[in-house]
């Protein structure tokens, strides 16, 4: 049985998370960490991570907090020999790197921008589509909540197009054509991609990429209605944390395993 502690727990990501984690045979949560909660429950419910370490005993910290929260979370289980299961997005890969560097007991932080199936199967498509499509945008929709902009699925969609185009550039117009007073039209431009982030109510989480050359368009697209669409992915971050080691990037390392 693995025991889970949910940092985050009172949030809409948290409560999702802890409803997974109670249905699923195999885990239980150990406790909840939210400065924000107004009543203990079915577990106990702590202010901070140092008194959630200090008071239970749990295997793994799940994280789907605030980017000015996550790191402190994450630094300290790590340094106690915790394995952490990071959604949380806004922190660089340096970052990441320097926490795991802390880590103890051979624990590991595996981070995930998108814990969706779905989502890592569209970011393989578009990296597989980038040489054959000189252009390519990114257009990512969340809900208006949402702490960062663009999001960390747009960023690493962005990245890994950049990566399967090669030596190919594209040769569509960029910032030079923004108009006076209209600066940012063109999107932000991550390795050469522009990546648009709109927000709005009415979303959870979408994504589309789109190709384009000569006569042609390519539209790659993944929509997220409700946030138990991430509970396969956490669960599985849950049961696979345990055997690695050190820091862990993205949900596809372990669907590929």
């Amino acid at each position: 049985m693995i025991s889970v502690a949910i940092a985050g727990c009172c949030g809409r990501m948290g409560t999702a998370v802890v409803d997974a984690v109670t249905a699923s045979d195999d885990m239980m949560v150990a406790c909840g960490i939210d400065p924000h909660a107004t009543s203990s429950g079915d577990f106990p419910i702590y202010a901070r991570i140092e008194e959630a370490l200090a008071a239970a005993d749990f295997d793994v910290l799940v994280d789907f907090t605030q980017p000015a929260v996550v790191e402190g979370n994450v630094r300290a289980a790590l340094r106690a020999g915790i394995d952490c299961v990071v959604g949380t997005t806004g922190l660089s890969r340096e970052t990441l790197e320097d926490a795991a560097a802390e880590a103890t007991d051979g624990a590991c932080l595996f981070f995930a921008p998108n814990f969706t199936t779905g989502a890592v199967l569209m970011m393989q498509f578009a990296k597989a589509a980038a040489p054959f499509f000189p252009e390519a945008e990114v257009v990512e929709y969340h809900h208006c909540n949402k702490k960062d902009a663009p999001s960390g699925t747009a960023m690493l969609t962005a990245k890994l197009i950049a990566q399967g185009r090669g030596e190919h550039t594209s040769h569509a117009p960029g910032r030079e054509t923004e108009l006076e007073g209209a600066h940012g039209a063109r999107g932000a431009l991550v390795e050469g991609v522009p990546v648009h982030a709109v927000r709005s109510n009415g979303f959870v989480a979408s994504q589309e990429v789109i190709f384009g050359s000569m006569g042609q368009t390519l539209t790659i697209r993944h929509d997220s209605w409700d946030r138990t669409s991430y509970m396969p992915g956490v669960l599985l971050g849950i049961r696979s944390v345990g055997r690695l080691h050190g820091l862990v990037i993205g949900l596809e390392r372990l669907m590929d395993a």
